[in-house]
């Protein structure tokens, strides 16, 4: 580790849910394991807790995010909760102003609000969700200005349709991305970044150079502000982390074969079940993970703060087991702290 090298105690760490339904659950139970880890993230002091929209997928429960933000929020008391992110293309703008500024009346303070382009899912699913798909995510800048104007009169250009609750309000908004499109415009606009690098990883350091780049100081911020999604799962040792791993390995090879199932128990060796172009595959999806004992993570931890210089780091940790995964979670704190 460098001189110069960022330590882990020196910026915050947050997670990032997809209230996961595992094989043999129900939605009921994600919910409940949800809340349970909103609470346990709480205690070991991690910064926001964000859930993400997807649908029609039998392995992610967050569908309806900003009810299960409600519930999550409701069941803490001081981190901050938000979307990670809600798809505006799938929604009418107004509905979200409103939405979000329900939450944010009743949670204030601790309302964040994420924002993606693409549609979360299947083509077939996104007609269903949108009834038109000429919204094809190509008009995001007018939506999005549309949404900030509902919070913001000043930004409105004269719509006189207000969102109550809503306007007014200060909400944060985050523009997230997994390829340039929206870090550019997050730049030009002066708004937070995330980088979905948990599932784009090859693209993570050109996203965050491009951000930097077209950076332009706002009344939002006066410096870029970048934080990064990155999958980290920690166990005991090595080996029981990258045993772990395997279930999130399982997802992904589901998703391109195109065989959704719930989350899947892990398995011992990820080759048994996959092919040798499959694990090439999963080496370029998820090649950013970050998997193993407490030393390990820390140790790459490291490595990927010193190419990224990111500002905050969202932890996701699709686990099949709760209680590992809150183990991870309790590790990962456990690794920031031993640096202060």
């Amino acid at each position: 580790m460098s001189k110069n090298a960022i330590k882990l105690n020196e910026i915050p760490f947050s997670v990032l849910d997809l209230s996961p339904i595992t094989a043999g659950s129900t939605p009921a139970d994600s919910f409940r394991h949800t809340l349970e880890l909103a609470q346990h993230a709480e205690k070991l002091d991690y910064n926001r807790f964000w859930l993400a929209e997807h649908h029609n997928m039998p392995f992610i429960a967050s569908s309806a995010t900003s009810v299960v933000m409600s519930h999550v929020a409701a069941g803490t008391s001081q981190i901050r909760v938000g979307s990670g992110g809600i798809m505006l293309p799938n929604h009418a703008p107004l509905v979200i102003a409103e939405q979000f500024g329900t939450l944010e009346s009743l949670y204030p303070g601790r309302i964040d609000l994420g924002l993606g382009r693409a549609p979360g899912t299947d083509q077939g699913t996104a007609r269903a969700l949108r009834r038109d798909l000429r919204s094809t995510g190509d008009d995001f800048p007018e939506q999005l200005a549309e949404l900030r104007g509902y919070f913001d009169p000043s930004l409105a250009k004269g719509n006189p349709i207000k969102a109550i609750p809503g306007e007014g309000l200060n909400i944060p908004i985050w523009l997230l991305g997994s390829s340039g499109f929206s870090a550019q415009l997050a730049g030009e606009l002066g708004l937070p970044f995330s980088f979905a690098a948990h599932f784009s990883p090859l693209n993570t350091l050109g996203a965050l150079q491009i951000y930097r780049k077209a950076f332009k100081p706002s009344n939002v911020l006066d410096k870029p502000y970048a934080m990064v999604a990155l999958n980290i799962i920690a166990a005991e040792t090595d080996k029981e982390a990258k045993f772990l791993f395997t279930t999130l390995q399982q997802q992904f090879l589901n998703l391109m074969s195109g065989n959704l199932t719930p989350l899947q128990p892990p398995v011992d060796d990820i080759s048994e079940v996959a092919s040798s172009y499959q694990l090439k595959a999963l080496e370029q999806q998820l090649g950013s993970s970050i998997v193993g004992s407490q030393q390990t993570v820390k140790d790459k931890l490291h490595t990927f703060l010193e190419k990224s210089q990111a500002d905050e780091i969202m932890a996701i940790a699709q686990v099949y087991d709760h209680k590992a995964r809150l183990h991870s979670y309790e590790l990962l704190a456990g690794i920031t702290k031993s640096e202060r």
